[in-house]
């Protein structure tokens, strides 16, 4: 599991109740039930609004990636593809038949099943470029919506904070409530900023720097597919494969790091 994002999440809010708590601040006094509707529930409604309905599927499951899923084993990729290229190079492009069966990378599956039906390269780099293409594309669209996000909350706590000046301009009759009308009319400016770069920021960074490993990932099972049709020698595929994906580690390494 990617702890990344709820640590570093975590962190900022433990960072702000802390402070507060040493500035001799109750961290109760950001519970304000109006300002926390408005900032979030507003932030997600113009975000909708300035997206697709059909786009909120694709959201909801990048989201849980962001916070729950984990990025894939380049070295796992590269360890399936190196003997895949070394049992082809010995018993022919057939005998993969039965090794593709335990494939679990989709991309890689279909890879070698096109190759084994003796599918011309050029076609084969053509369908798996689309398929990258399309990733791509997909992992743009929660990048994008919770981007938007994160400029939608400032605006949205400044407008919650307005509307409390309203209120406190409305109870000038009444010195004694004046300052807690005040101190609770900043806390939307306050949740505003903080959800914003503490929450909805990261998150859009985190699902794009994923996208990117993901697709480089992907790009080089492509390579890894192609390098099996032609027959190159398995190490020269390993020393290429690890060059393009160089965060994946070499058996020898890991044995050391262990």
């Amino acid at each position: 599991m990617e702890f990344g994002t709820l640590g570093g999440i975590g962190g900022i809010f433990v960072a702000v109740l802390v402070s507060m708590v040493i500035e001799g601040s109750s961290p109760m006094s950001l519970l304000k039930i109006p300002a926390l509707l408005l900032v979030f529930v507003g932030t997600i409604a113009a975000a909708v609004a300035g997206n697709l309905i059909r786009d909120l599927p694709v959201v909801i499951r990048d989201a849980k990636k962001a916070f729950l899923g984990k990025s894939g084993d380049a070295g796992q990729a590269i360890e399936s593809i190196v003997a895949m290229a070394d049992l082809a190079r010995r018993q022919g492009l057939l005998a993969l038949e039965e090794k593709v069966r335990d494939v679990e990378d989709p991309l890689l599956k279909q890879g070698i099943e096109l190759t084994i039906d003796g599918t011309d390269p050029d076609e084969i780099a053509e369908i798996l470029e689309a398929k990258i293409a399309a990733k791509k594309a997909e992992d743009k669209v929660a990048v994008k919506f919770f981007g938007d996000m994160g400029g939608y909350a400032p605006t949205l706590g400044i407008i919650g904070t307005v509307i409390g000046l309203i209120h406190v301009l409305g109870n000038l009759s009444s010195p004694e409530k004046l300052g807690e009308l005040i101190a609770g009319a900043f806390v939307a400016t306050l949740w505003g900023v903080l959800s914003a770069n503490a929450i909805w920021l990261p998150t859009s960074n985190k699902l794009k720097r994923m996208s990117e490993f993901e697709a480089a990932q992907m790009e080089m099972v492509l390579e890894g597919v192609l390098a099996v049709q032609s027959g190159t020698n398995p190490r020269l595929v390993e020393q290429k494969l690890r060059s393009i994906m160089p965060v994946a580690p070499a058996k020898g390494a890991k044995a050391e790091a262990a």
